[in-house]
């Protein structure tokens, strides 16, 4: 006989009563006061009522940790479960490495994402969803009074973890064949893998990158570091980091920690070292830090590319605006590394006779240096430096482009919009840590 806490079922009762309560309270807030939806509202939010209904909608979800629409977004095939402590140990980081400690996705109907919501709740440390996993009695209790409508409340939530019907793949996933024999030559000594996305890995991956670079504690130790000071925390960063976008508009459609991301999924460079000859040293005798960009290697293919596409004359469609704004991209996040670089120096290279940049270049490659000059002086510190340095860019890659093209005010204006709405968006992203 199994023995129940009273008290520990009057929690649980009462964790979901005012969750339900919680989630009513938002939707009438909506409605006029004698708005005739209210009672029927009301009447959906009974605790028996809704999580009837919940048990129900349950099947349109599932738990996974692997998920298949992050491959393509149109593929029908499996999702998987997969707890990363049930998985082999290996020498590489996969799922495996997160232990215990991981968040689980959710995929398929997004209209039945709030059930996963409710499963979500924490009671006693453990999540609703783990309660149902176990069968646990003081849950199933709190459910319903009635034994047998409990239990089967019960075992629907606990199938949101479970696969749904037979494992299948689709003709839109990747497919990809891995040897296992000895002979290359030999067709039989293949095995046919499908690779699933790594949900739950790529949203630690995700949580771990976002705080490295926009955490109090991470901003707080670059700022240690720029002036020369101590700090407990290490400085991470992550050269040439792209984002790849999932779900576009609707990154819901995905996964539930899809739409979590807004859709974004980094992806660490996969590039081998480059051997630098000598050591980063400051800009000293040249009269614009656009002369040392201009002349990376990548910035001049990039130029060049550009050239080239639009001396076709293509067609002003979205193919074409989106074929410039990857490329104008590229050079932003070339521009933003360089002046990275810059600002890892020792604070005051600026002031030093050598440096013959203007003051909004100083200022944005050596800001503690200016700061702490200024405020020697007496002298408040420029507040138009990123706009002086969007106009900077966008005059610099007009002259780039004039030598091939004609190219005027219009497209000076564009060039500085987009570094200056980067410029802003990361500044946001910082003073919010993301």
């Amino acid at each position: 006989m199994i023995v129940t806490d009273p008290q520990r079922v009057t929690e649980l009762r009462s964790l979901i009563h005012t969750f339900l309560a919680k989630r009513l309270e938002d939707k009438l807030d909506k409605l006029a006061i004698d708005d005739p939806k209210r009672i029927e509202l009301a009447q959906q939010f009974v605790p028996a009522t809704w999580l009837d209904d919940a048990a129900r909608r349950v099947e349109q979800i599932q738990a996974v940790t692997h998920s298949i629409k992050p491959i393509h977004p149109d593929a029908k095939g499996s999702s998987l479960y997969s707890a990363p402590s049930s998985q082999s140990i290996l020498d590489v980081v996969g799922s495996h490495c997160l232990g215990d400690d991981f968040e689980i996705d959710v995929v398929g109907n997004a209209a039945a994402l709030n059930v996963y919501k409710f499963l979500k709740l924490e009671h006693d440390g453990s999540t609703l969803l783990d309660l149902s996993l176990r069968g646990d009695a003081h849950f199933k209790m709190a459910l319903h009074d009635d034994p047998e409508q409990a239990q089967e409340w019960l075992e629907a939530f606990a199938g949101l973890a479970k696969p749904r019907d037979r494992m299948h793949s689709h003709t839109l996933a990747k497919q990809l064949f891995w040897p296992v024999g000895d002979d290359p030559h030999d067709d039989h000594g293949f095995d046919l893998l499908v690779p699933l996305h790594a949900s739950s890995l790529a949203h630690r991956i995700h949580l771990q990158i976002q705080d490295d670079r926009f955490g109090e504690a991470a901003t707080a130790a670059r700022e240690a570091r720029k002036k020369n000071e101590f700090s407990d925390r290490y400085v991470r960063e992550y050269p040439n980091l792209a984002i790849r976008k999932v779900g576009g508009t609707k990154p819901h459609n995905i996964s539930q920690l899809n739409s979590d991301r807004r859709g974004e999924n980094l992806l660490l460079a996969s590039l081998p070292p480059v051997w630098r000859t000598s050591e980063l040293k400051p800009l000293w005798n040249v009269d614009s830090l656009f002369v040392r960009y201009g002349f990376r290697t990548d910035v001049k293919r990039i130029i060049t590319t550009l050239q080239l596409f639009l001396k076709k004359n293509p067609k002003p469609n979205e193919k074409t605006r989106l074929r410039v704004a990857a490329l104008l991209s590229e050079l932003i996040d070339i521009f933003q590394q360089l002046s990275a670089e810059f600002r890892s120096l020792s604070p005051g290279w600026s002031q030093l006779p050598a440096c013959k940049l203007p003051p909004s270049e100083q200022h944005w490659l050596d800001p503690a240096g200016v700061q702490q000059a200024r405020a020697a002086d007496g002298r408040p510190v420029p507040t138009d430096t990123a706009e002086q340095i969007s106009a900077a860019f966008g005059r610099w890659l007009n002259a780039r482009l004039q030598t091939a093209l004609d190219v005027g005010d219009a497209e000076f204006q564009e060039w500085r919009k987009r570094l200056h709405e980067h410029i802003q968006l990361e500044d946001w992203e910082i003073d919010h840590e993301l």
